[in-house]
């Protein structure tokens, strides 16, 4: 639901006054004390969240200590399953979870008003389309999709060159979202001027954006061309255009099922009879204090690693790429440079490997702080042998200092059950997306398997 006037139900937390002018009418240029948090004020949003957060305290829900704008509340489903209820609250827009969603919400439009008509299943949510789809074996699942934004990002962008008028318009036929062989670091064209600068500027920001909501396809190309907001030459500005041509070729790409289905794990990449104690005693997995009760059904966390080693050719920085699921749902995608340059891929891909175990950390939290079961350790996939048997094996060392804090990092969260990691085939490695720069079948068949 959205709340309707959301500010104007909130008391005022200060005292403000001013002096009546002619809108006024008979009390012009007497004291006025505002008592409610008017539009405009700076105080205005926290005194709304201060008045919407005691109410729902009073409706018996809790702020989750990992995200305060989760409020969490116990509840039973019919057939006696235990959960939690959530509302998530952005502002005045209220999203509920529960098997009886809309009473939820009513609760709250007891005390605030609604617009009308904003009491329904979600439709659009940041940007991005939500609907319930059926996956191939009949099952129903929420999905979300970048597919309006996307194509209104087109319509903008296609304006923007109109009112250039120098005759440029988005490519057809566009296969891929880099032009073949185009590498941003080595492009010496002309660098541009302030005003195309801020139009390249722009430019990143709404691709960024699409990725955030869906579009992972763009994220490694887009990632590259961030690079280079503080000097962008005219063919960062071209290769940009491309990736919009690209998504004016594929608009209908980006839609992500969130299946709640346990992923199949094959066993047998992994090492449970390696014994920790002697290197790390009996460390196990710190646990939230103040966690709430797990309720519900237990998920499974997995993950994709990868490094493109020295891709940058001028640079010679990899590039570190990383998919996180939960259950079968695609949570987490990550593509950026790295900040060393490693002399061997076995040192970029730990980089990569130490960046997603702080990953898997947080998200661990961040689930058991909302209530939520986790089955096990994470499971993690790398295409790198080396790193698998360094991270399985106990009795293997490190001596270079950065490598060796990396592979500790790693090896004491295996030891303490967080993560275990397993070899994965460098030709199925979903994260391959995120730090090479694709094309033909194989980039085809890593969308098609993440996005539908």
């Amino acid at each position: 639901c959205d709340l309707e006037n959301a500010y104007l139900n909130a008391p005022c937390r200060e005292k403000i006054w001013f002096e009546g002018g002619l809108e006024c009418g008979e009390d012009k240029g007497k004291v006025c004390v505002i008592v409610r948090s008017l539009y405009g004020l700076k105080s205005a949003g926290a005194a709304f969240r201060a008045t919407l957060a005691q109410l729902l305290q009073d409706l018996g829900y809790e702020s989750s200590k990992a995200v305060p704008d989760v409020w969490m509340r116990e509840a039973v489903k019919p057939n006696d399953h235990k959960y939690y209820e959530m509302l998530f609250v952005y502002v005045d827009d209220i999203l509920a979870v529960s098997h009886q969603a809309e009473e939820a919400i009513k609760e709250i439009t007891t005390f605030f008003k609604a617009k009308d008509g904003s009491i329904k299943p979600p439709e659009i949510y940041l940007g991005a389309n939500i609907a319930k789809i059926d996956l191939p074996d009949g099952r129903e699942v929420w999905s979300t999709s970048p597919r309006t934004y996307v194509k209104n990002s087109i319509l903008v962008v296609e304006r923007l060159l109109e009112e250039d008028n120098q005759g440029y318009v988005l490519k057809s036929k566009v296969r891929n979202p880099f032009p073949t062989g185009y590498k941003p670091e080595i492009d010496v064209t002309d660098e541009l001027d302030q005003a195309l600068a801020s139009r390249f500027m722009q430019l990143i920001g709404i691709l960024r954006w699409a990725v955030e909501i869906g579009r992972i396809d763009i994220y490694l190309e887009t990632s590259l061309l961030s690079q280079y907001q503080a000097n962008p030459r005219f063919g960062h500005l071209e290769a940009a255009y491309h990736i919009f041509a690209y998504l004016k070729n594929h608009p209908d790409l980006g839609r992500l099922a969130f299946d709640s289905h346990a992923p199949s794990i094959d066993e047998s990449f992994f090492h449970p009879s390696a014994d920790w104690t002697d290197f790390y005693g009996d460390v196990t997995e710190e646990l939230p204090p103040n966690m709430p009760e797990p309720r519900g059904h237990p998920v499974i966390i997995s993950a994709f690693v990868d490094a493109n080693h020295a891709g940058n050719v001028v640079t010679r920085r990899s590039h570190t790429g990383i998919f996180i699921f939960v259950q079968n749902a695609p949570i987490i995608w990550f593509s950026k440079r790295q900040n060393t340059v490693e002399a061997a891929t076995f040192g970029s891909e730990f980089v990569a490997l130490r960046i997603c175990k702080e990953m898997i950390v947080a998200l661990r939290y961040k689930l058991r702080m909302f209530g939520i079961p986790i089955e096990g350790p994470a499971n993690v996939f790398c295409d790198n042998r080396g790193v698998v048997k360094n991270v399985s094996i106990p009795e293997s060392t490190l001596l270079k200092k950065h490598n060796a804090i990396n592979y500790h990092a790693v090896q004491e969260a295996v030891a303490a059950g967080i993560l275990r990691v397993g070899k994965e085939d460098g030709e199925t490695n979903l994260a391959d997306l995120l730090t090479k720069v694709l094309t033909g079948e194989k980039r085809w068949n890593i969308c098609w398997h993440l996005m539908w």
